[in-house]
C-alpha cells in the first residue's frame, strides 16, 4: 500500500489517514507531496496522480483501489483487519464514537478555519471568534462523556487508542499550538495523544521539513 500525505506540520487530515493506516497494523509507503508547491500542481496534473480525489489528500493505494478521503480510508482498513482495530466492541461505546468521527468529520468550521493545524509553532496571542468557541466547548463536552461513560480502559477517549483519538488528534494539536486553556481531563488526555509513540513519529516528521506556508504562520484574528 501506498500513502499520499501533504505536509506533516500542517495537514490535519493527512494526519488522520496516516493514524488509520497505522492503527491497521499494516506496512504502507508513505509518499510527502508538499502542498501549494510546484511538485504538488505537477502531481495533481498527471494522469493517475492526485485525480481522483482533486487534489486532496490523504490518498491510500492499494493494488487497484484508490481510496481518498481520511473516513474512507480508516473504514477501508478496518475491512481489511477488522472493525474491532479501530471501533470500541461494546455496541453502545460503538455509536458513540462513531458518531464523534462523523462529527469530527463534517463539523467545527470555525475552529478548523480560524485555528490551522501548526505543529511547530506556538501562538500566545490568538482570539477566536464566538462561533469557534462553541466548537471548542461542544468538542469538551463530547471528551467529557466518552472518558466518563467509556474511558475507564486506558488514557484515550475510549480507553484503548482508536479511530475517535485518530479523528481527534489534529484537535489536540490546535489546541496546544493556540495555547487554549483546558480543563484537567481534557490535559491529561491530550497528553496521552502527544505522547504516544505514532504522534510522537509524526511531529518527528514536521519538525524536519523544510517547507513553510506563510498563511499557517501568523496567528488569526477571530
Amino acid at each position: 500500500m501506498k500513502l499520499i500525505i501533504g505536509n506533516k506540520n500542517y495537514s490535519s487530515w493527512s494526519l488522520r489517514g496516516w493514524l488509520a493506516a497505522k492503527q491497521s497494523g499494516l506496512s504502507f509507503e508513505e509518499i510527502i507531496v508538499p502542498m501549494f508547491g510546484e511538485e504538488w500542481d505537477a502531481v495533481k496534473d498527471q494522469d493517475g496522480g492526485l485525480a481522483p480525489s482533486h487534489g486532496k489528500v490523504p490518498i491510500l493505494w492499494d493494488g487497484d483501489s484508490v481510496v481518498w478521503d481520511s473516513l474512507a480510508i480508516l473504514e477501508y482498513l478496518g475491512d481489511k483487519v477488522g472493525r474491532d482495530r479501530f471501533w470500541p466492541k461494546d455496541d453502545t461505546a460503538r455509536g458513540m464514537a462513531r458518531s464523534m468521527v462523523a462529527e469530527m468529520h463534517s463539523g467545527y468550521a470555525a475552529l478548523r478555519r480560524e485555528c490551522p493545524m501548526n505543529v511547530r509553532k506556538r501562538f500566545d496571542d490568538a482570539t477566536i471568534t464566538e462561533e469557534a468557541k462553541r466548537d471548542v466547548v461542544r468538542i469538551l463536552q463530547l471528551w467529557a462523556e466518552a472518558r466518563a461513560r467509556f474511558g475507564q480502559g486506558g488514557p484515550f477517549l475510549f480507553g484503548t487508542f482508536g479511530a475517535a483519538d485518530v479523528y481527534y488528534a489534529p484537535v489536540v494539536s490546535r489546541f496546544i499550538t493556540y495555547r487554549f486553556q483546558m480543563p484537567g481531563f481534557a490535559e491529561s488526555y491530550m497528553q496521552a495523544v502527544w505522547e504516544h509513540q505514532w504522534l510522537q513519529q509524526w511531529i518527528a516528521g514536521a519538525e524536519d521539513e523544510e517547507w513553510v506556508i506563510e498563511q499557517y504562520e501568523t496567528v488569526q484574528r477571530g
